[in-house]
């Protein structure tokens, strides 16, 4: 087991993923927005108060805050870093013909829409270069052996079989079927096998198990319990490794939404969910480790970052492009008083989201069994 990183690389490494992650993020929602024929005032990295910037020759100013949560771009006619926007009456022909709320909605929608997308960009891109360096995972499903007393040897797999489906889903690589199990702890799944020439469907109650990773942070997971046959890992080119990234990086965010479809339907325990500060910890464990490992894990957070702004909830990407959604169906926006009260509802559902995972970070830190002792 590794000991836990010092303080300093963990707040170094956080700031650094937070930085780049968000640069990217803000980078994509500016970048479309200046195509549209957009101005923007602000490129923030970080809220609050400024503690460097510079202004450029278009008169955008380029700042970082002094904390590091997040970011915002905000445009001409913006009224706040949220995009609400000021009553277009009120601009002047000039300010009308750069503002962001005077666009059509497809415009405004794509602007939203490529902060995510710049996020998952990341993610592929990151993905492709480990693929051309280190080669594509191939290792097949096939059950090289089977632990006695497991879920598979229950459900009578063999040392042979090679693993098609898992409810209906296909399975290319052993990796497919580590992380599908992975997701399931305790739940039936209905295994497709093929055997001697032979296909069966095959029900298994995968097993649960508490895994410890290399820093001690135990996580519960689906068992199937089969051994994986030798490694393999192909070797691909750029135009190869690109198809492979994007594979990789789609399959990685349909994990995530179904991790948090479980936790609504209450299929995995809620102090699962967690915040800024474990993530502070993990980037530091990582960058810990190697510079391999921490770029790797740059990916994921990407990718969870760019999965998490397209979650339909107000005051994040995703809520904005479910006002405009419902902005193209009735061929006009939501009143004033409907927006700010569905803002409202975004805020305190945000703060409230922080102030529970935050909870739980400190609990996984042990906080909590601390203060008990103590009361105790």
């Amino acid at each position: 087991m590794l000991a836990q990183p010092p303080l300093w690389l963990i707040v170094l490494a956080f700031i650094g993923s937070i930085g780049i992650l968000v640069f990217v993020h803000e980078m994509g929602h500016y970048l479309v927005g200046r195509w549209c024929g957009i101005g923007a005032k602000t490129f923030s990295i970080g809220f609050g108060r400024e503690i460097a910037g510079w202004t450029d020759h278009r008169g955008t100013r380029w700042k970082v805050g002094w904390l590091p949560l997040g970011g915002y771009v905000r445009f001409e006619g913006d009224m706040d870093p949220a995009s609400m926007g000021r009553d277009l009456d009120q601009l002047s022909p000039e300010e009308r013909a750069v503002s962001f709320h005077a666009k059509p909605v497809w415009q405004r929608f794509l602007v939203v829409l490529a902060g995510p997308a710049a996020n998952f960009l990341l993610a592929v891109l990151i993905f492709a270069g480990f693929f051309m360096v280190f080669g594509a995972p191939r290792t097949p499903p096939l059950v090289s052996q089977v632990a006695p007393g497991s879920a598979a040897s229950q459900a009578g797999l063999r040392p042979g079989d090679r693993v098609l489906e898992m409810d209906g889903r296909q399975i290319s690589t052993f990796g497919e079927l580590g992380q599908y199990t992975s997701m399931r702890p305790g739940e039936q799944v209905t295994v497709r096998l093929q055997r001697a020439g032979e296909v069966i469907d095959v029900p298994v109650i995968l097993g649960v198990a508490e895994e410890v990773d290399r820093f001690g942070q135990i996580y519960r997971v689906g068992r199937l319990g089969v051994g994986m046959p030798p490694p393999v890992y192909e070797e691909v080119g750029p135009l190869q490794s690109v198809p492979e990234a994007v594979r990789a990086t789609w399959q990685t965010t349909r994990s995530m939404a179904e991790g948090l479809w479980q936790l609504i339907t209450g299929r995995r325990p809620l102090n699962e969910l967690h915040g800024a500060m474990k993530m502070a910890q993990i980037a530091g464990q990582y960058a810990s480790v190697g510079p391999f490992e921490f770029i790797q894990l740059l990916a994921l957070f990407s990718i969870n970052l760019g999965f998490i702004n397209l979650l339909p909830v107000p005051m994040l990407d995703g809520g904005h492009l479910a006002l405009y959604t419902v902005e193209a169906v009735r061929r006009r926006p939501l009143g004033e008083q409907a927006q700010e009260w569905v803002f409202r509802g975004g805020m305190a559902a945000l703060v409230t989201l922080f102030l529970f995972t935050t909870f739980n970070d400190l609990g996984s830190f042990g906080l909590w069994e601390q203060i008990g002792r103590l009361a105790g």
